[in-house]
């Protein structure tokens, strides 16, 4: 393959520092690796600028704060939305490929059934709604070289996630009730990055067709096996953990009761989907860096950052 240039946005978050760290593994890519306060996607000078020389862009940089977009949606939509087009618009310019990281919350989370890529989009919430202005002006101007890859539940080694959470407050309490009534794929942010490498070099190979894909673990879980297969991966008790309804934990912008995605589509582009959550949680648990999670803030399961 010949040597690339690839801009990696939002790379102080979770997502983007595993970005970082799959990329320096493959020979012949050069890697720009860019923060939220050195590239302000809002600014579309700024964006053509930073775009320049690239040959890809992985997108990891969103408005994540899903419960303060319910009253601040236009500053939401500036980021996950203007801020995306001002980055397709560079993107379709300078001829490069832009990977955008999306999100389930597209959806309603009314299914019963794995949402195909192609399924109609619904947000129930102003994040979704922000989201989705993101991933359709991706499609509107990158229609041969533009891929949404919308994942979900997320947790990793590089910030405050679900696991994390679960892991931190084993120490604290002796007991703890987690919903039951939410489902999803809980995917882990690495194994995700590495399926964005290798869609961005199958991209550049001309393998990939451009849209839409799914990037989430197979299986499904809920909020409650996930703590508990958590517990139980990492030696504690899984016993601990009791299940309770989403009622118990009301918060501003309503949650997806069903966030199970299809993966259909990776096999045009050569690929297999991520594999199941639990092998994945039972690999991410095993790595030692993974320990690190135990210090880290808590935070709202399932966002990328």
């Amino acid at each position: 393959m010949a040597p690339s240039r690839w801009l990696v946005t939002g790379a102080a978050g979770m997502l983007g520092a595993d970005l970082l760290a799959v990329l320096d593994g493959v020979p012949g890519i050069e890697t720009t690796a860019v923060t939220r306060s050195q590239l302000d996607v809002t600014d579309p000078a700024a964006v053509r600028a930073a775009i320049a020389g690239h040959d890809v862009v992985v997108n990891a940089a969103a408005w994540t704060d899903v419960d303060g977009a319910e009253t601040q949606e236009a500053a939401a939509t500036a980021v996950n939305g203007a801020g995306v087009r001002n980055l397709a618009e560079a993107c379709a310019g300078q001829g490069a490929v832009l990977l955008h990281v999306s999100t389930d919350y597209v959806f309603d989370g009314k299914g019963t059934s794995p949402y195909p890529e192609d399924a109609p989009t619904d947000p129930l919430n102003a994040y979704g709604r922000s989201k989705l202005v993101g991933e359709q002006a991706v499609l509107e101007l990158l229609p041969a070289h533009g891929y949404v890859v919308r994942t979900a539940w997320l947790y990793g080694e590089h910030g405050g996630n679900f696991v994390a959470t679960m892991l931190k407050l084993a120490g604290r309490m002796d007991s703890l009730t987690v919903v039951d009534d939410q489902r999803g794929q809980p995917t882990w942010s690495y194994e995700l990055a590495r399926q964005l490498v290798a869609l961005g070099r199958a991209a550049l190979d001309g393998d990939a067709p451009a849209g839409v894909y799914h990037g989430t673990a197979s299986g499904e879980t809920t909020w409650f096996g996930l703590a508990r297969a958590a517990f139980e991966l990492s030696g504690l008790d899984p016993e601990r953990i009791a299940p309770t309804t989403s009622d118990a934990f009301v918060r501003p912008a309503p949650r997806p009761g069903y966030s199970v995605l299809g993966h259909d589509r990776w096999s045009a582009a050569g690929l297999k989907p991520l594999p199941h959550w639990r092998d994945s949680l039972a690999e991410a648990v095993g790595r030692s860096a993974f320990t690190s999670l135990l210090a880290a803030p808590a935070a709202e399961p399932g966002r990328q950052s």
